[in-house]
């Protein structure tokens, strides 16, 4: 007589598992998908349900095997075809991963805020850039001391004084989960740079720009957008002629002048804007302008 294994029929077990999650009417219904093809069915890079989806259903308790009812379903979606159900909550719902993946996230969040860091910032004597590894230990020292200070609970009383305190610092708690990795790594910047665990400045490019000044005054009807216009002084206005539009893309403005019917200005740019500025500068002058590079890695405090 053969044995029987206490082992529930329904049980799911899966792997390199996302389930999209969405409450509606009071009951909960999950999806559980591909987590490396959820994101990209979300982008319309593939929309293929059975590149999607581990199991081609509709579940109110995935981890249980419990799936969700016909009724339940045409009482909260009347009329609908279960893929039309799918495809709602896959667009809709809340993506929820396991503690691993969370975790796996952050380490790829965190290595890619190091990375973008590295890369944007130098000693300010030597010029060099600093290894992920030294950038990586300089943040959690920041950590460490954020993390060892009193939190203090605002007192209203306060509020008058408040003006003649010197401006707070900003303090780095370490990488946030669902956070844009750009977004955190300036924030790391101007932390590393406020607090100075290492000597560090904006890495930035030394630039002579030369125009003739017949076109500085010329209307740009759609002026490039500088990449650190948005970061640094939140909705850009676009100038409106050539000069106002080369002088936003310079951070540091060193110097000025005319000479003839040249006009010259010597600053600072982030090296990212180089190629836009260049390419604008040819196309508005035909030639006429130049764009020379002074130094290639200075220091700039910001």
């Amino acid at each position: 007589m053969p044995v029987g294994i206490n082992q529930p029929s329904n049980q799911i077990k899966l792997t390199n598992l996302a389930m999209v999650r969405i409450k509606k009417g009071k009951k909960r219904f999950e999806v559980p998908c591909y987590k490396n093809k959820i994101l990209d069915y979300r982008n319309k890079i593939d929309t293929e349900l059975d590149n999607i989806l581990q199991i081609h259903n509709v579940f109110v308790n995935v981890n249980k095997g419990q799936t969700a009812s016909k009724a339940d379903l045409e009482k909260i979606w009347p009329g609908k075809q279960r893929d039309d159900i799918i495809r709602y909550i896959l667009e809709n719902g809340e993506i929820q991963t396991g503690e691993k993946e969370r975790g796996a996230e952050l380490e790829r969040t965190k290595n890619e805020v190091i990375d973008i860091v590295a890369s944007k910032l130098v000693d300010p004597k030597t010029k060099r850039v600093y290894t992920a590894g030294m950038i990586e230990k300089a943040l959690n020292q920041l950590s460490s001391q954020a993390a060892a200070q009193p939190q203090h609970k605002p007192n209203p009383a306060d509020a008058a004084t408040d003006a003649d305190k010197p401006k707070e610092l900003p303090k780095w708690a370490g990488v946030r989960p669902g956070k844009d990795a750009k977004t955190q790594a300036l924030f790391a910047m101007k932390a590393l740079i406020a607090h100075q665990p290492i000597p560090v400045a904006r890495m930035q490019m030394k630039l002579r720009i030369t125009c003739p000044t017949s076109v500085l005054k010329q209307i740009v009807k759609t002026p490039p957008k500088p990449s650190q216009a948005e970061d640094a002084n939140g909705p850009d206005k676009s100038p409106s002629n050539v000069k106002d539009t080369l002088l936003g893309f310079i951070e540091t403005v060193q110097s000025q002048e005319i000479e003839g019917s040249e006009w010259e200005t010597v600053g600072l740019v982030e090296p990212g804007t180089f190629k836009m500025l260049n390419e604008f500068i040819e196309s508005q002058t035909k030639g006429r302008g130049n764009v020379e590079v002074l130094d290639m890695a200075v220091g700039a405090d910001v």
